[in-house]
């Protein structure tokens, strides 16, 4: 099958602009999942339920590592069937508080000759009440997390009280949260990763999760690559202090090391790119952060995940948890297949039976 897709699917999607094959592939899938004997295929060939692939963080049982980062489903419309595709977890969003379009299109653009993607979509989403609306009727089959930014007409001195809002309206769905203070492509957003206004931040959510909750919903943050070794103390010390359950690094990243010629990408604009330029960066932030939390606190690393050996030395920069979105784009759907059973193969050869066994053993040599 991925021989297949890189000989004659992919080359025939990536004619077509990528936002709108995104739906239409997407809503096909969908729709021929909704006959039982087609998902119920899929399923058996691409879900792995080996038992050295379950991991346990932050509270909840994972059946396997490989997740689906946030940004390919943002509104949840299509968690089950992504599911099935053989993810661990799915992660959707950014869901903001208010309605809104997003940044004009085109937004979202292929680099194939670095195997990446840029976007600056900007929260394109129906928002918060319209997606709590949704998924209350849905019967929610994968452990799903929910990622929550800020909305663009919020100014940011009351942006504690929009991703409030959204927190309220949609924890109740979620086996996590995830708040996003990282994304290029809202103005100001990333300010929110400097200590104070970030305190504020997430202690004010903390709070609410004690209040709204008997048993509180873990919340993590999810940052950029971009960040320094200074800011990257703030998290470590935030993380503690405000007692969230975990990091998501990372991001996007607005740097533009790239293969592509420079005057094509200059011609794009701005945004975030997306996939293997982001391997190792994203690999030294997972690392670093390892090392700052004495490997005490959660980090599911994402960010240029294009093989299984990528995914196992992210393991073993100190993720617990992985998560892919552009090697999906770029390898197909029996990506997340192929990345488990290259996982399983790299334990065979060490002799390990659980992925804890690594997690972390070459943080030191990276970060």
């Amino acid at each position: 099958m991925n021989n297949s897709w890189q000989k004659w699917v992919r080359p025939l999607l990536f004619r077509t602009d990528p936002e709108r094959i995104h739906h239409v592939a997407m809503t096909s899938l969908h729709q021929s999942f909704r006959l039982p004997l087609v998902r119920n295929k899929a399923k058996k060939h691409l879900f792995l339920t080996d038992p050295r692939l379950k991991t346990t963080c932050f509270g909840l049982s994972f059946p396997a590592p490989v997740g689906l980062a946030a940004g390919f489903d943002k509104e949840g419309v299509w968690i089950n069937t992504l599911s099935a595709l053989g993810f661990g977890s799915i992660e959707i969003g950014t869901i903001t508080g208010q309605a809104q379009p997003g940044n004009p299109k085109p937004r979202l653009f292929r680099l194939p000759k670095d195997q990446a993607v840029l976007n600056r979509m900007g929260f394109n989403n129906r928002g918060s009440l319209w997606a709590a609306q949704a998924l209350e009727k849905l019967n929610i089959e994968p452990i799903l997390g929910v990622n929550i930014g800020k909305s663009k007409i919020v100014p940011l001195e009351e942006a504690v009280d929009d991703y409030l809002l959204s927190f309220e309206r949609l924890h109740r769905y979620a086996n996590y949260i995830v708040i996003n203070v990282s994304s290029p492509n809202t103005p100001g957003l990333r300010s929110l990763q400097n200590k104070e206004p970030l305190t504020k931040l997430l202690t004010s959510l903390q709070k609410a999760n004690k209040v709204l909750r008997q048993n509180p919903v873990p919340i993590l943050l999810k940052i950029a690559p971009d960040l320094s070794d200074p800011q990257l103390d703030d998290i470590a010390e935030l993380a503690e202090e405000t007692e969230i359950a975990g990091i998501i690094a990372t991001n996007t990243t607005i740097q533009r090391d790239l293969k592509t010629d420079p005057d094509v990408v200059k011609k794009l604009g701005n945004g975030g790119v997306s996939g293997a330029p982001l391997t190792l960066l994203s690999r030294q932030i997972v690392a670093k952060l390892y090392q700052k939390t004495g490997g005490k606190l959660p980090i599911i690393g994402v960010g240029g995940i294009m093989n299984a050996d990528d995914a196992w030395e992210m393991l073993r920069a100190g993720a617990s948890l992985l998560q892919i979105y552009s090697g999906f784009i770029y390898s197909g759907p029996t990506f997340i297949r192929d990345l488990h059973l290259g996982i399983l193969e790299h334990m065979k050869e060490r002799n390990v039976s659980q992925l804890s066994e690594i997690i972390g053993e070459n943080a030191s040599s990276i970060g």
